[in-house]
C-alpha cells in the first residue's frame, strides 16, 4: 500500500506533465502496469488514468471560472494534448462542455484574471536565452 501511496503523491505532484504516463507512475511504485493498476482501483476506487483524468478536469473547472484563457490554452495547461479529448472527458465528467461551463459559472465570485497572468504564472512564457559574454563569442583561435 505504501508504494501506491507514493504513486499517488507524484500523480497529484505532476499532474499537469502531459508526459506522465501509466508506465511512468507504474514505475515509481515498483509494479507492472497491471498490478498497478489492480492495487491503485483497490484502494482507491478508480483506476489511475480516471484519477489522473478527475485531478486534470478539476483544475480546468478552476481555470475556467477564474483565468482568461481559451479553452485551448487551459486543456493544454492541465496535461491534456487533445482539445477534442479533453472536451469529451470534461463534458463526461461535469456533464457540459468547457465553453458551457464557462458561461454558467462566470461572474460568479472574482473577476477573471488576464490569461497573460495566468500563462506567466503557469510557466507558459519562455524567455529568451541571455547573449553569450563578449568572450565567449570570440572564435577560439582569436588572440586575447
Amino acid at each position: 500500500m505504501r508504494q501506491v501511496r507514493l504513486a499517488k503523491d507524484a500523480m497529484d505532484r505532476d499532474w499537469a506533465d502531459p508526459g506522465l504516463d501509466l508506465d511512468t507512475v507504474a514505475a515509481h511504485a515498483g509494479y507492472s502496469r497491471y498490478h498497478f493498476i489492480r492495487a491503485f482501483k483497490e484502494a482507491y476506487g478508480e483506476t489511475p488514468g480516471q484519477y489522473l483524468t478527475h485531478r486534470r478536469i478539476d483544475r480546468a473547472e478552476d481555470l475556467l471560472r477564474t483565468v482568461n484563457l481559451s479553452v485551448t490554452e487551459i486543456c493544454h495547461l492541465v496535461g491534456f494534448s487533445s482539445v477534442g479529448t479533453f472536451s469529451a472527458r470534461f463534458k463526461a465528467w461535469t456533464g457540459l462542455t468547457p465553453s458551457a461551463y464557462r458561461s454558467k459559472h462566470v461572474g460568479r465570485g472574482a473577476a477573471l484574471i488576464p490569461g497573460c497572468y495566468a500563462m506567466l504564472w503557469a510557466g507558459g512564457f519562455r524567455s529568451a536565452p541571455a547573449p553569450a559574454p563578449a568572450d565567449e563569442q570570440r572564435n577560439s583561435g582569436e588572440a586575447r
